[in-house]
């Protein structure tokens, strides 16, 4: 038998400590992805101006986007620091119900995102210098044909 075979590197360690750190917000970054869809949706609700929907389409995107990174955070975790390095043993722990359950919750996570990034993302809202006029297309009425 090969002694410390088993060991996982420094480096998978440190990558395995970091997820665990960033699977222990999932929590909190769900609630704040549930709390900026509610914020958008009342936006929706109620027709509000773009130059408003659009700060929040963007805000739900990256909390969507945060609670996303830390469910597949949450599922390497529980894979262990092993599964960095060895992709046999990462491939055998895949098949355990606890990162299972972490595998469906990010993949429904990232469906989430990926629908609102498609559907839910609103144009940005064009700004408009002071002193333009915004009601002529380019090109329209800038040169006049002279009179015959």
């Amino acid at each position: 038998m090969i002694s410390g075979r088993n060991r996982p590197s420094e480096q998978a360690e440190a990558s395995y400590l970091a997820d665990v750190a960033l699977g222990a917000d999932f929590d909190d970054l769900l609630v704040a992805a549930r709390d900026a869809e509610q914020a958008f949706r009342r936006a929706q609700a109620v027709a509000a101006p773009l130059a408003e929907l659009y700060p929040l389409a963007r805000k739900l995107d990256t909390a969507l986007t945060d609670v996303m990174r830390a469910a597949y955070a949450a599922e390497r975790a529980e894979i262990g620091p092993r599964g960095y390095d060895d992709r046999i043993y990462r491939r055998k722990a895949k098949a355990k119900p606890a990162v299972h359950a972490w595998a469906d919750e990010a993949e429904r996570l990232l469906t989430l995102r990926e629908t609102h990034q498609l559907t839910g993302i609103p144009p940005r809202p064009r700004s408009v210098a002071p002193g333009t006029a915004t009601s002529r297309a380019p090109g329209a009425a800038t040169s006049r044909a002279p009179a015959a």
